[in-house]
């Protein structure tokens, strides 16, 4: 059975990742065809999937870190995750759901660090071939307005 303990880990690499730059590996934690969404908490009440945004396949979340590295323009900035302890809602030995509370740290060029997000990730975990992935991922951010500098993944 997955448990809260593979899921902690999980999430700790999640975000060494992004908190690194290691941001190539980041679409590895996702299955091929997976959802990956981030949204506030407004547009998830009202049932409305688009969002800030949304991708539905690994081939769709790589070439979002390509386009990151060789064509946005973007201030320089990295991010610092502090994650709770995921909710287990359902989990079995191939499966599990799970809602996960998150901050996220913005960390400017210029040394200026803020909190930028904050809110809660509901995710669908999978098991292929040993290994824990994403199946889906949406990160519902607790505020409405948006940074248009939302360059990383959260």
């Amino acid at each position: 059975m997955i448990d809260l303990l593979q899921l902690c880990a999980f999430n700790a690499q999640y975000a060494r990742a992004i908190d690194s730059d290691a941001l190539e590996q980041w679409p590895s934690f996702f299955t091929e065809d997976c959802l990956y969404r981030i949204t506030h908490v407004e547009n998830e009440r009202d049932g409305l999937a688009a969002g800030i945004v949304y991708a539905d396949s690994r081939a769709m979340l790589e070439d979002r870190i390509a386009a990151l590295r060789q064509a946005n323009i973007y201030e320089r900035q990295r991010y610092r995750h502090l994650l709770g302890i995921p909710l287990i809602e359902q989990a079995d030995s191939g499966s599990a759901s799970a809602r996960t509370p998150f901050m996220v740290a913005r960390i400017m060029a210029t040394g200026e660090t803020m909190l930028f997000a904050t809110g809660e990730y509901r995710d669908r975990y999978v098991l292929q071939d040993g290994r824990l992935l994403l199946a889906e991922r949406t990160a519902i951010c607790d505020s409405t307005v948006t940074d248009t500098l939302m360059a990383l993944p959260l």
